[in-house]
């Protein structure tokens, strides 16, 4: 049994109480709403006579469902403007801080939050939707809640969960040129399996991770659970403290230093107990893009699709209907695939660094006339950065066009999906069946560099090689 991680810790700071069942009560610090999945928990408070417990601790923001070609209220799909009001009308009523769109600060919920200093170090945080992981990247412990729960959290600021095991996933040296937090990611899942982390937090560390800037790190954190874990994190450094420090929602003054004093406290030790190490060389890793149906299924560019007889039993099955639905033929390069839509953005790769790679590969460059490719920032702050760099207009003389903040085609519950069975390279993180919006479109997931890669030659390409020109 795991002793003396950050995750350790913050669970033994947070537990409430052993439950008869053997579930531990657990306080959750911050609790983040939005308009699809706090409807039905709002409406059961209702149904019990019941109140938000704290309201400061939890926040809104509107994402999944609000188009980015034209958010003028009221929004042209009714069930969009039916879900947003609703939201409005539960803040309001409850006293909740909503981050709507106008605000400046309205965006995708796991940009929002870091990007606000929300989400701090030694924190419990959790939301109504899986990606919560993200928030692990400033050495906090964050979960992905059911609609039920999310109803516990408003209700009582508690959840009930069985302890994790703690898995440290160990990456030594460093990314090479071209290789980003994305691909290193896909690699770790590619390894471990997408059933691995089941029953596990993951900690990254090593000095692949050290190496990597905040918004790399949430990158990383983001995709944990396309790996099977509850959770993921990574221990606090100097680097999540300068990220924080001067935040709209950060301590300030003296309550600074205290806070800076507590989040030191809250490492993992040097002589921490995992109960399990996996170890990997982060210089061996190449662009590394997904050729199937789950996000374990990934090669690098120079790779190909595996053969039948090269897979475990475990993974024949799930392999046949990937080449069945994808198109794919075993053997097959990855590399060239002709490419339909391209889409830079999502809670995974829709931040300002994720937006500059990708201009810098685009710049001087146009897009494949075959092509229809589109950037999402993932945020208010997202685009007001973005435009104060010109990296919008970047995008628009390459042949990108440039959207308002949202979830957009990551799950395609908005006007932006995929038709018939296109074929889109997405900065996102899932390639399920049907994910990006059509029961046939097929998602290769990649790294916004590589997006823009394939948006120039209208087929998967190797980044490196508009880096070295």
């Amino acid at each position: 049994m795991s002793r003396d991680t950050l995750f350790d810790k913050v669970w033994d700071l947070h537990k409430v109480s052993r439950l008869p069942g053997g579930s531990d009560q657990i306080f959750i610090g911050l609790h983040l709403i939005h308009e699809v999945t706090s409807p039905q928990a709002f409406g059961s408070l209702k149904d019990k006579n019941l109140k938000v417990k704290f309201p400061s601790r939890t926040v809104a923001t509107v994402d999944h469902i609000v188009p980015t070609d034209n958010q003028s209220r009221p929004f042209k799909d009714n069930l969009a403007e039916q879900m947003i009001g609703t939201l409005e009308k539960n803040c309001l009523q409850h006293k909740i801080k909503l981050f709507n769109i106008g605000s400046g600060n309205q965006g995708i919920v796991h940009v929002v939050a870091p990007e606000l200093g929300l989400t701090q170090p030694g924190m419990t945080i959790a939301c109504g939707d899986s990606h919560t992981s993200t928030h692990g990247a400033f050495g906090s412990i964050a979960f992905g809640i059911g609609t039920s729960q999310v109803r516990d959290v408003l209700a009582t600021q508690t959840i009930a969960m069985n302890k994790l095991k703690v898995r440290q996933i160990w990456c030594d040296n460093k990314l090479s040129k071209g290789v980003y937090a994305k691909d290193l990611v896909l690699h770790i899942i590619n390894k471990l399996g997408v059933k691995a982390g089941v029953g596990f937090a993951y900690e990254f560390a090593g000095p692949a991770i050290n190496a990597l800037s905040m918004e790399e790190r949430m990158t990383i954190c983001n995709m944990s659970i396309e790996g099977g874990a509850r959770c993921g994190y990574i221990n606090p450094d100097e680097k999540t403290y300068s990220y924080i420090k001067n935040k709209l929602c950060a301590p300030k003054n003296e309550h600074w230093d205290k806070a800076l004093t507590w989040w030191e406290s809250l490492k993992s030790d040097e002589n921490s107990i995992y109960d399990d190490v996996i170890k990997l060389d982060a210089s061996k890793i190449e662009p590394t893009v997904t050729w199937g149906i789950t996000p374990g299924q990934s090669i690098s560019i120079n790779q190909q699709i595996p053969l039948l007889d090269d897979l475990s039993p475990n993974d024949k099955l799930v392999a046949e209907e990937a080449y069945k639905y994808m198109s794919f033929n075993p053997g097959q390069f990855i590399k060239d695939t002709p490419i339909d839509v391209c889409f830079i953005g999502s809670c995974t790769n829709g931040r300002i660094s994720d937006l500059r790679v990708a201009a810098k590969v685009l710049k001087d460059k146009k897009v494949s006339k075959n092509v229809k490719a589109f950037v999402v920032p993932g945020s208010e702050k997202v685009a007001t950065q973005a435009k104060k760099e010109g990296l919008d207009q970047i995008f628009k003389d390459s042949g990108f066009q440039w959207r308002e903040p949202g979830c957009s085609m990551c799950l395609a519950m908005n006007s932006d999906k995929l038709i018939g069975n296109q074929v889109s390279a997405s900065s996102s993180n899932r390639n399920f069946k049907g994910r990006q919006g059509s029961p046939s479109g097929r998602t290769l997931l990649m790294s916004p560099a590589m997006v823009a890669a394939a948006a120039i030659n209208g087929k998967v390409s190797d980044v490196r090689e508009f880096i070295k020109k």
